[in-house]
């Protein structure tokens, strides 16, 4: 355990002052990360800073901190920093403040979802720091209840994301409306070539900070798959639940009416769950993250969108209820557990016609996923064949191994026999498992 003079003077030597430091002592922090190491101190200087670093590595505190230190009290809106989604607008804001405790700097977040009167009232009040998704920025610019004129910094957070989304043109319009000498910070996990034009044409000789080391996030949580039927989904994670000590879990499903489904199901037999997407109204949508956060909910049926801004140390599971359409998904789905040195665990459920996926997912990590079962889960008939021509459901499903149903059609079809190709395949990364898995059964 180190002392508070160890651990004062770790920040102290970084250049944060006295109010932050007791703000810092007030939340817990005992030690600055890599990405905060390296980044307040230019920050603090007024340098263009690109950020790039893993999820989950204190990237808010990075720039927040020492944005907020060179601020001037009562002057409005000197920064600005534009996130994708309102959930990260939301989770950006409350740090900030909790940063801000023991100063007199305001900050606000303006973003969808909420009444526009409401903002538009905080913000003539007039505060130091705001924080905006692109397009609710760009609503109250035109309504000329956001002046820019005052602007020192400005802070592009989860580029990467936002340009994902399609937020590029808005952007692009923000930043030529800010004519003050200011510095900006792009902060990202990825940086494409996209984001690399950005950059290039807004910022000035910007010192570059990469503490990825060119590591995934993913090395750091146990992951694992499990073949199952789809319309065993449901059933195996209720046995999965059961089986696992979870501390709190986020269960991704690629689509809104999933999410809502699968909740609806798991609150029906008991088991306390909420959803999160983008239907749900602005207030719920707040009362569930805030419940989430506080460890009253211990299970989220969450949407990609949804889930970005959720930075939730207690997440000990991240289910992949659906396994995600492209692999960079995956990544950032298992990115919200694992935070902060801590470990987490990873299962996603992969159906006989999804092995594509989970191979090219295992090309782009690098790393081979290992089958799991979860004990006293076998594969269950699909109503329509339970009372059929007798065949086992998933008596098709050859396309995973690891599965039982695997294992029991190529024992019961000679056809099926010609599968010792598979020794002769190269033992590269994913390659002993494409024949199965590229069939579509």
């Amino acid at each position: 355990m180190r002392r508070r003079s160890e651990v004062k003077s770790a920040f102290a030597e970084l250049g944060v002052s006295e109010p932050f430091m007791k703000a810092l002592a007030h939340l817990g922090f005992d030690t600055p990360s890599d990405i905060q190491t390296q980044m307040i101190p230019p920050v603090l200087e007024g340098r263009d800073v690109v950020g790039q670093a893993r999820t989950g590595t204190g990237k808010t505190l990075a720039f927040g901190l020492p944005t907020l230190q060179r601020m001037q009290i009562g002057l409005p809106v000197q920064a600005l920093c534009l996130v994708p989604t309102r959930e990260l607008a939301v989770q950006v804001s409350d740090e900030l403040r909790r940063i801000a405790e023991f100063s007199k700097l305001r900050i606000e977040g303006i973003y969808g979802g909420s009444r526009v009167k409401s903002q538009a009232a905080l913000l003539k009040q007039g505060p130091e720091f705001v924080v905006g998704t692109p397009g609710r920025t760009m609503d109250f610019m035109g309504r000329g209840d956001l002046k820019l004129g005052n602007i020192s910094t400005v802070i592009l957070d989860e580029t990467d994301r936002m340009l994902d989304i399609g937020f590029l043109p808005d952007i692009r319009r923000i930043l030529r409306s800010i004519h003050t000498r200011h510095q900006t910070i792009f902060v990202s996990a990825t940086i494409d070539e996209q984001v690399r034009r950005l950059i290039q044409q807004f910022t000035n000789l910007p010192l570059e900070i990469n503490v990825s080391q060119d590591e995934l996030t993913v090395d750091k949580v146990d992951q694992c798959y499990v073949s199952v039927p789809r319309h065993d989904k449901l059933r195996l994670l209720r046995m999965l639940l059961e089986s696992e000590s979870i501390e709190q879990s986020i269960v991704f499903t690629n689509t809104k009416r999933e999410a809502s489904r699968v909740t609806a199901r798991l609150q029906k037999v008991g088991v306390r769950a909420e959803e999160i997407h983008s239907d749900l109204v602005q207030k719920k949508r707040e009362r569930v993250m805030e419940n989430f956060r506080n460890g009253d909910i211990k299970l989220l049926i969450a949407t990609d969108l949804a889930a970005r801004g959720i930075d939730v140390e207690g997440i000990s599971h991240i289910i992949n209820y659906d396994i995600p359409d492209f692999a960079e998904t995956y990544v950032h789905r298992i990115g919200r557990t694992a935070r902060m040195g801590r470990s987490g665990k990873a299962l996603t459920f992969v159906t006989p016609d999804e092995g594509e996926h989970l191979t090219e997912i295992e090309k782009f990590i690098n790393k081979e996923i290992p089958a799991y079962k979860v004990a006293g889960f076998s594969p269950s008939p699909p109503r329509d064949m339970a009372h059929g021509d007798g065949r086992a459901a998933g008596s098709h499903a050859g396309g995973l191994p690891g599965s039982p149903s695997a294992s029991h059609s190529q024992a019961a079809s000679p056809s099926a026999q010609p599968q010792a190709v598979d020794s002769a395949m190269p033992k590269t990364l994913g390659g002993r498992f494409k024949p199965m898995r590229r069939r579509r059964i």
